[in-house]
């Protein structure tokens, strides 16, 4: 086979009507193409932003710690203890009892006092307002304004008998597709109010000396008598006993850290959307001649099997070889799939479709641009012997209209 099919489609224009537009000096029982070289698209991956970033606050309470402290709750004084008087008795007659006196303890008094404290330190709390969002989108063109070539029908009022005459082309215009992708939108983003917390005091009572101990004298008279005199050798006194002070442990709540907040931010959020772009523009080349027998339906002798529409790998080789080289020259190709008459008409129509489709499938995994392509399902109506529902045959007559097909076709 010639590889002369540089990415054509089937233009075969009216003798009459453009006789000036065919090939030179053509040869009887040969056949030929005037090439259209199609458009070349390529995919290319476009990143939007769906979901814009924003920052999501963490508040943390305040921290306290529990201290003690030792205060004094009563002050330290003093008691006096009385130490009476010493006599002795002498054998002489003298004052029987000298004047004297004699002291007497007045006790001292105490008092309260109350003291007041800081129990717990003044603070702050944080509520955290949450980022608001809005809805938003964008249209993404994800394949743009195209034409395909289109030949008209043959006017009515042609008075040629050839059926190629009297037509003309039309460069019809494919409008482009878009696709509009939803987002969501940073609104407000996320923040905290601050409030007070009040501490409070708390009170103690403290016993303090409101007076001092004392002490009172009392006299005596003297008494004189000639007898025996008792005799006063040491005075009466007073003896100090120091009082300590009494002392008591308490506990208060200190503030270490105020309530404090951490900003954590939450990233962006992308999605990629793939879109066709026009690498090269296409259009019509010179005449080409082509077998003939690529215009009629050729045989792809893929062995389904019974209800299936999964390729073998012996189906993929007989596709790599007879097929994908020709439509790598970039033609443009039906591909027809075609099943026995045994089961309903909608299951085999089904049926014929899912195989033409795999073909479809495994040739752009392969690298063909889906332009290039169309797969066909005809299921049981072209039948190629008597087979039809109803009539008994054999496998092999029924595994003749379990076939796959494939030809050249008009842009």
């Amino acid at each position: 086979m010639r590889k002369l099919l540089f990415s054509i489609t089937l233009l075969v224009f009216g003798a009459s009507a453009y006789a000036q537009d065919l090939p030179t000096n053509p040869e009887p029982g040969k056949c030929y193409v005037r090439c259209k070289t199609p458009d070349v698209w390529k995919n290319q991956d476009v990143t939007i932003e769906t979901q814009a970033a924003y920052k999501k606050i963490v508040t943390h309470p305040a921290e306290y710690k529990t201290e003690t402290e030792r205060v004094l709750v009563k002050e330290a004084s003093k008691q006096l203890k009385l130490v009476p008087a010493v006599y002795e008795t002498r054998d002489v007659i003298v004052t029987v009892k000298e004047a004297s006196y004699k002291l007497e303890v007045v006790p001292g008094s105490f008092g309260s006092e109350t003291l007041t404290y800081t129990a717990k330190d003044d603070a702050n709390k944080l509520k955290v307002i949450p980022a608001t969002f809005r809805s938003d989108s964008q249209t993404i063109e994800v394949k743009p304004a195209t034409a395909v070539w289109q030949m008209s029908d043959k006017a009515p009022d042609c008075e040629s008998s050839n059926p190629d005459d009297c037509r003309y082309w039309c460069y019809k215009p494919i409008a482009a597709e878009f696709v509009t992708i939803p987002q969501t939108k940073l609104d407000v983003d996320a923040h905290t109010v601050k409030s007070e917390v009040p501490g409070f005091d708390k009170t103690y009572k403290k016993t303090v000396v409101a007076k001092e101990p004392t002490t009172k004298r009392i006299e005596i008279p003297e008494i004189t008598k000639v007898v025996k005199k008792t005799v006063m050798v040491t005075p009466p006194s007073t003896r100090v006993i120091d009082i300590p002070a009494e002392y008591s442990t308490i506990k208060k709540t200190v503030l270490v850290k105020d309530a404090w907040e951490e900003a954590v931010t939450v990233p962006s959020q992308f999605k990629t959307v793939t879109k066709e772009v026009l690498v090269t523009k296409g259009g019509l080349t010179t005449w080409k001649e082509v077998e003939c027998e690529l215009l009629e339906y050729s045989p792809l002798p893929i062995n389904w099997n019974l209800g299936s529409a999964t390729l073998t790998p012996a189906a993929k080789n007989i596709i790599d070889t007879r097929l994908l080289p020709i439509l790598k020259t970039g033609v443009k190709a039906e591909i027809a799939s075609h099943t026995d008459a045994r089961g309903s008409n909608s299951s085999n129509q089904d049926l014929s479709d899912r195989r033409a489709q795999a073909v479809v499938n495994y040739l752009m995994a392969k690298g063909v641009n889906s332009s290039q392509l169309i797969a066909k399902g005809y299921g049981e109506t072209r039948l190629t012997n008597r087979c039809a529902d109803g009539v008994t045959c054999t496998e092999r007559e029924h595994l003749a209209n379990r076939r796959t097909e494939f030809r050249v076709i008009n842009q």
